[in-house]
C-alpha cells in the first residue's frame, strides 16, 4: 500500500513517529477492528480510531439515540435522537475521516451470533454495558484468539485492559470476572456517569487498539489500568492467569 499525498499529510504525526512510521500507518490503514457499542466509551474509541486512519471499524449497538445520551455519546449529536446509533455513528465517521469504512451491525451481541461477527475482524474493542455481553464478546474474541480490549466505567471509575488468554501465562477476561452476573440498579440510568470520564476511558480504549495494531511499547496485556476521577489517581495492577478459569483454565 502506498499512501497518496492527503494521506501523508492527514497522519503526519503518527508518520513522524519512529515507534509507528509508514509501516504502522499501512497497518491501520489495513486493520479491522469491531467496536462493540457505541455509546459512551464507544464514541471516543470510533472517533479516535477513525482519526487515526483505521481501515474498517465495525461498530455492533441495537440502541438508538436518545436525548440523555448525549452529556456523554460524542458520536451523536441533537439531530440524531432517535435515530439508530450504528447509523448516526457512521455519519459522524463519514465527516471526519473519508479513509475509514464503517461496518454498521444493528443488532445486540449475543452468544449465538459474537463468533460470527468477531471472526471477520483483526482484534474487538468492548465497551458494552452488560456483563452477558461482554462475557459473549470475551468468550467469542478468546475462541477466535482476537486480542481483546476492554475497557469499562462507574459513575466516577474507569478499568481498561487488553485480554489475550490464548498465549502462555496471559490471563483472559474470565480470568478477572469469573461468570460476574448483572444486577438490577447498576446501570449508568441507575447511578449516573460523569460524561468526561467515559471519553477519558475511550479514548484510551482506543490508544490500545492502536497500539496492538502498529505494534509500539509495551500494553496492557496481563495489567489493569484504573481510574479514579474523584481523587483522580491511577493506577496498574498485575492480572494473574487463574490456572481453574473456565474460559482459559484447567476448569474449561
Amino acid at each position: 500500500m502506498d499512501l497518496s499525498d492527503a494521506q501523508l499529510d492527514r497522519y503526519a504525526r503518527h508518520i513522524i513517529l519512529k515507534e509507528i512510521g509508514g509501516a504502522g500507518q499501512k497497518a491501520l490503514l489495513s486493520a479491522r477492528v469491531l467496536v462493540v457499542g457505541a455509546g459512551g466509551l464507544g464514541s471516543p474509541c470510533v472517533q479516535y480510531l477513525a482519526a487515526a486512519g483505521v481501515g474498517t471499524i465495525g461498530i455492533v449497538d441495537d440502541d438508538a439515540v436518545s436525548l440523555s445520551n448525549l452529556q456523554r455519546q460524542t458520536l451523536h449529536r441533537t439531530a440524531d435522537v432517535g435515530r439508530p446509533k450504528v447509523d448516526s455513528a457512521a455519519d459522524a465517521v463519514a465527516r471526519l475521516n473519508p479513509d475509514v469504512r464503517i461496518e454498521a451491525h444493528a443488532r445486540r451481541l449475543t452468544p449465538a451470533n459474537a463468533a460470527s461477527l468477531v471472526g471477520g475482524y483483526d482484534l474487538v474493542a468492548d465497551g458494552s454495558d452488560s456483563f452477558a455481553t461482554r462475557l459473549a464478546v470475551a468468550d467469542a474474541a478468546h475462541r477466535a484468539k482476537k486480542p481483546l480490549v476492554s475497557a469499562a466505567v462507574g459513575p466516577f471509575d474507569g478499568q481498561l485492559s487488553v485480554f489475550r488468554g490464548w498465549e502462555a501465562g496471559q490471563p483472559c477476561y474470565r480470568c478477572w470476572v469469573g461468570a460476574a452476573a448483572d444486577r438490577d440498579g447498576e446501570t449508568c440510568a441507575d447511578q449516573g456517569v460523569l460524561g468526561a470520564l467515559t471519553g477519558a476511558m475511550g479514548s484510551l480504549q482506543a490508544l490500545e487498539v492502536i497500539r496492538a495494531i502498529a505494534g509500539f511499547g509495551e500494553g496492557l496485556a496481563g495489567r489493569m489500568l484504573f481510574l479514579d476521577a474523584l481523587d483522580f489517581r491511577m493506577r496498574t495492577v498485575t492480572l494473574p492467569k487463574d490456572p481453574g478459569c473456565a474460559g482459559c483454565g484447567d476448569g474449561r
